[in-house]
């Protein structure tokens, strides 16, 4: 069996498969976004249970050369930016070869933790990766509830 029909199998047999979300770009600077992730997130807007982690994976090129990359993520509740804390700001050990190079493209894979102690609402959640100018290589948001 190739790796294809391994992962195809996986998911028919209830592995979770990751599904690419809708997205809005909310200032992307330094690069652009082709694809975003989540694990698992069987419907949109994703249901995101308190208590479990969830997988981001976004997939942008670069327009700039940067050394670092610094991952900042907010949950927008009622228009208002509340800081989300994830356990690896650094971009650099998130999936991403530094130093990001110019028209190349990354792979930023992170864990998502949904505490149990947030409460249940639907946010939307803002999430940036800034380049060594503090710019956004992307800003990205995504509507979720927590469950």
């Amino acid at each position: 069996m190739d790796a294809r029909t391994g992962f195809i199998v996986l998911c028919l047999i209830g592995f979770s498969c990751a599904e690419t979300v809708k997205y809005i770009d909310c200032g992307s600077v330094s690069g652009k976004v082709v694809t975003v992730e989540i694990t698992p997130c069987p419907s949109q807007p994703c249901k995101l249970k308190r208590g479990d982690s969830y997988t981001v994976n976004v997939t942008f090129s670069s327009t700039v050369p940067s050394q670092e990359s610094t991952a900042v993520v907010h949950g927008v509740i009622a228009g208002v930016p509340i800081p989300f804390a994830i356990p690896i700001v650094d971009g650099c050990k998130s999936g991403i070869e530094c130093p990001i190079q110019n028209g190349q493209t990354y792979h930023y894979v992170a864990t998502l933790p949904v505490k149990d102690e947030y409460p249940a609402l639907k946010l939307v959640v803002e999430w940036e990766l800034r380049d060594d100018n503090s710019k956004d290589l992307y800003c990205i948001k995504f509507p979720v509830e927590l469950v």
